[in-house]
């Protein structure tokens, strides 16, 4: 009875050996802030802008990046800024949405994929390769077409879609572990199945996890720009990058630095998101985690220093 209560109090200190290993990672770091900067001016642009990023000032076309409007108008004085602004906070909700509709369905089919009798399992193993072979966006388009375009279409259809994604690679991940010692004891000790997943197995699979879980939010990020701007996301009064893109790309020739600002913003994101599971990778990858500095650093770095 001792062990459990000795490895409650380990789990702690892993956890933030873990996440220190992730801030180590030059690619974790840099996810993490862009990130954290993302959440930071979503929150600022639910409370505040330096504009109303819906007014219509045509006397204020046009206008170049200068003080007030830092980032300059669009062709309807609107306040670049402040729809930039505003569009993180859609951009957070669509990733953050996507990310609990992914959870919900991986986590459920790489169960029945994984504890389940043979024959569930093999069919849900079945499930998962015919589901796998529809492209989220086209999900999305398809499902646009009938219930029509908004958040909550990009939502579900990326979530289905990466759900199914995780289910497919946690579930090999979860069988491995289902036959661990710690496992088999916990179930001759009266764990139920349940009890079971919730206590060894999904804080044992959590890293490959949470790696397809940034992943997914990374193409929630473009895939609600790229709907967006064929018309089949947000709607065109919801502050948005990819709408905001459409509206200002036909004038790209004219006014190219206008356009630069959503496309500059779409891929920060994807490229944090990224590259923050790249990082979260790195720190959780047992190779990785037992060499030095140094020697992680030149692995690391390999490919720069033989080109």
């Amino acid at each position: 009875m001792t062990l459990p209560r000795g490895g409650a109090r380990s789990g702690r200190p892993l956890r933030t050996r873990w996440l220190r290993r992730v801030w180590a990672v030059p690619t974790g770091r840099f996810g993490t802030c862009v990130v954290a900067a993302i959440i930071l001016v979503a929150l600022i642009a639910w409370v505040w802008t330096p504009f109303d990023p819906q007014q219509v000032n045509v006397q204020d076309r046009w206008l170049p990046p200068s003080w007030p409007h830092l980032l300059g108008t669009d062709g309807a004085g609107r306040d670049i800024l402040s729809l930039v602004m505003a569009g993180a906070g859609t951009t957070l909700w669509v990733a953050v949405g996507s990310a609990v509709v992914a959870t919900v369905i991986g986590i459920a089919l790489a169960s029945l994929g994984a504890l389940t009798t043979r024959w569930v399992r093999e069919s849900v193993a079945v499930l998962i390769d015919i589901l796998v072979a529809f492209p989220v966006l086209l999900v999305a388009m398809m499902i646009s077409a009938v219930w029509g375009g908004s958040l909550w279409v990009v939502i579900w259809s990326v979530g289905i879609g990466f759900g199914v994604n995780m289910a497919r690679v946690t579930r090999p991940e979860l069988r491995r572990v289902l036959h661990s010692d710690f496992v088999l004891a916990g179930t001759a000790a009266g764990l139920t199945p349940m009890q079971n997943l919730w206590r060894h197995l999904l804080p044992n699979v959590a890293p490959v996890f949470i790696v397809q879980l940034s992943w997914a939010m990374a193409v929630a990020v473009l895939a609600e720009a790229g709907l967006s701007y064929l018309g089949f996301g947000a709607p065109v009064t919801e502050p948005s990058w990819g709408v905001l893109l459409r509206d200002l790309q036909q004038y790209l020739t004219v006014y190219p630095l206008a356009v630069l600002w959503p496309g500059l913003a779409i891929t920060v994101a994807v490229l944090g998101l990224n590259l923050l599971g790249d990082g979260i990778r790195e720190a959780s990858d047992p190779t990785l985690a037992s060499t030095t500095g140094a020697a992680r650093v030149s692995r690391t770095h390999m490919p720069e220093v033989v080109s």
